[in-house]
């Protein structure tokens, strides 16, 4: 594991916040107990744990969407009771969301300032002012869209911004970030950074939620940990490592890249040739053999999830083919692509990937109900046998089948996803970043398994927004930019150089062989 990169020392400050035994309780399960947890003024305070540790569940009771069953929390020298995330705005305490919770429909300024618009006389919208504040923050946060688009119309990485934007229009005592970074590109981050530190100048505390290590240790000035809903520990950053970490998070250290790149591979699975689809991408050609994991790199926007998306079926190509063992397949829908033997574990999980009012058994077993059906009846055994193999197999935590999928930490929920497309039993994986927002023992076992299945014949193509998680699944790499691929790597022979030019168009394009 690697040392720490920086050495922030610890802010000398007494608290502007403290959650003392805060403890909550849901149907069957006990999220918190008795944890503690504190935030100073002008510190990065990180909050870690595993997928189900219950980070997101403590910072929800702190930003009033839940409420303790037992503990107290104190801002200030005031003990607070917020009765919901309005209350706790109003005293300085704003969460920005993992997931986010905007409305599609309405303009980002509508958004950004959603239940306190500025007002006129006989509470009028003062739609001058709306423009103007929402114009200042969009310049800070250094956004690339206007304040009158619809929210719906951007990209997941801009509506992040947009979350980030809410925080800024008010003036906050303590700022909760629920993985922050997951959807953003790698040119957005510093800008990221930048607030942050501009935050702490100013005397807000931070709270930072993360699985990746190297944000961790670039921004933080203390660490404390969550295990099964139990604190287990604050060390400061300057002091400790990524070992040290591991350790208090899952009870032991871990090897992330233990098991070794399949090597064996066979004819070819898939075959894209000349693949476009009018102004989202052109002329995207490459392979996928037998066996063998494709990585395509690139930044948002350069067209991997759509491509992916044309392989599926869920777009119309406007030109090229596709190849799918030897056969030159014309998907109409993602049925056929099923069908086939293709399955696309999507990027968005939430949207794509489940129905969150639903639970865990019936989400595993959506993408192949004739398997668990029989003349048009669904057989209750059937599915509870096809639940438990990937439960188990997928350490996926849940205290029963029953449980609604909205109801899971981020990483269960993609392991329900995953799940559910291995149990249709494809000869094509495709996995639209596998790994967003999951922590580093969930990464660790889905890199595993990822691995296992192509060595078992398995054709996998990665699609990743992250360069250590590229180059340690892939034989080869694709990389794209601006809807085309610039370049074709060997994955144990290409440098993070190389790679950084091919995705930003500044490498000389090369033709995929």
């Amino acid at each position: 594991m690697k040392a720490p990169t920086q050495s922030r020392r610890p802010v000398d400050a007494a608290p502007i916040l403290k959650l003392q035994g805060i403890t909550k309780r849901f149907p069957g399960v006990v999220a918190l107990n008795n944890v503690d947890f504190d935030v100073r003024p002008g510190e990065v305070h990180a909050l870690l744990g595993e997928n189900g540790a219950g980070k997101s569940t403590l910072m929800k009771v702190l930003a009033g969407k839940h409420q303790a069953n037992e503990g107290k929390i104190i801002l200030g020298d005031e003990e607070m009771a917020f009765e919901n995330p309005k209350h706790a705005k109003r005293a300085g305490v704003v969460l920005i969301h993992q997931e986010q919770s905007l409305v599609p429909e309405m303009t980002v300024a509508e958004n950004i300032f959603l239940g306190s618009l500025p007002r006129k006389p006989f509470n009028r919208v003062d739609w001058r002012k709306l423009r103007e504040d929402t114009n200042k923050i969009l310049e800070t946060l250094k956004c690339g869209f206007k304040h009158d688009d619809l929210v719906g119309s951007l990209s997941i990485a801009k509506k992040q911004m947009v979350e980030i934007g809410r925080a800024l229009a008010f003036t906050p005592q303590v700022v909760i970030f629920d993985e922050p970074t997951a959807s953003l590109t790698d040119h957005e981050k510093p800008v990221l950074y930048d607030v942050i530190n501009s935050l702490c100048e100013q005397g807000v505390g931070i709270v930072y939620i993360s699985h990746r290590m190297d944000e961790i240790f670039h921004l933080s000035h203390r660490i404390s940990v969550l295990r099964d809903g139990q604190y287990t520990g604050t060390v400061n950053t300057a002091d400790t490592n990524e070992d040290e970490i591991t350790r208090m998070m899952i009870g032991r250290s871990l090897e992330l890249d233990h098991a070794s790149k399949p090597n064996d591979f066979g004819d070819n699975l898939l075959e894209v040739r000349n693949l476009s689809v009018k102004r989202v991408f052109e002329d995207v050609s490459f392979n996928v053999r037998k066996g063998e994991i494709v990585g395509m790199y690139g930044l948002v926007g350069a067209g991997r999830s759509e491509v992916a998306e044309t392989i599926f079926g869920l777009r119309t190509p406007s030109g090229g083919e596709v190849v799918l063992d030897g056969e030159v397949v014309k998907f109409r829908n993602s049925h056929d692509a099923v069908a086939s033997g293709v399955a696309l574990v999507p990027e968005d999980r939430k949207d794509q990937g489940l129905i969150l009012g639903m639970n865990c058994r019936d989400n595993m077993t959506m993408a192949s109900l004739t398997s668990v059906s029989s003349m048009g009846f669904m057989q209750g055994a059937k599915e509870r046998v096809v639940y438990d193999k990937y439960h188990q197999a997928m350490k996926i935590k849940t205290p029963s089948w029953r449980q609604k999928v909205g109801n899971l930490s981020g990483g269960n929920q993609q392991k329900i996803v995953i799940g559910k497309w291995l149990h249709t039993h494809p000869k094509l994986l495709i996995l639209d970043e596998p790994t967003r927002g999951i922590d580093v023992g969930s990464k660790s076992e889905i890199h595993t398994l990822v691995k296992d299945l192509a060595k078992s014949g398995y054709a996998v193509l990665v699609i990743s927004s992250e360069m250590p998680e590229v180059l340690g699944l892939s034989n080869r790499i694709i990389a794209m930019y601006d809807g085309r691929v610039t370049a074709e790597f060997d994955g144990d022979n290409v440098s993070e150089d190389e790679l950084v030019q091919a995705i930003t168009g500044m490498g000389k394009q090369a033709q995929a062989s």
